[in-house]
């Protein structure tokens, strides 16, 4: 019954996954100091770096769910970097008592998030996508 929907769902939760991404990615580009000293604030190297590549995945590859262009591919590196994301920035089990449940909520957060990645590295884009249009 709900297999005649399946595309209207595909495009759904590409829309919403990208609802999360695209604008953290903006934020991060328009407060970019503050996301290079964030970044260094967790003691990873080259935090320019990191800051550069954090937006550019979170603004193309928003953009690419949205679209339904490159999705398989697009989903799968914002899927690890949504873990690696969850590993240095809300390691629960390094967070003192008083923030300990709130990373814990983020970490378990960001694999779901990378769930539903993966998911759409799995099944693909749908039929409402610029990759199904190409025959991708």
């Amino acid at each position: 019954m709900l297999n005649q929907y399946q595309s209207a769902f595909s495009l759904t939760a590409r829309i919403l996954l990208a609802a999360l991404f695209l604008p953290a990615g903006l934020s991060k580009l328009f407060g970019f100091a503050g996301t290079v000293g964030y970044i260094a604030s967790v003691g990873l190297p080259l935090p320019t770096l990191g800051a550069v590549l954090a937006v550019a995945l979170e603004v193309l590859g928003g953009l690419a769910l949205i679209a339904g262009y490159q999705t398989r591919w697009s989903a799968l590196l914002m899927a690890l970097f949504t873990v690696v994301a969850g590993v240095f920035f809300h390691n629960f089990w390094a967070a003192p008592a008083e923030a300990m449940q709130m990373q814990q909520i983020m970490f378990m957060k960001n694999l779901a998030i990378a769930g539903g990645l993966l998911a759409l590295t799995a099944f693909g884009p749908g039929a409402l996508s610029l990759d199904a249009k190409r025959g991708a």
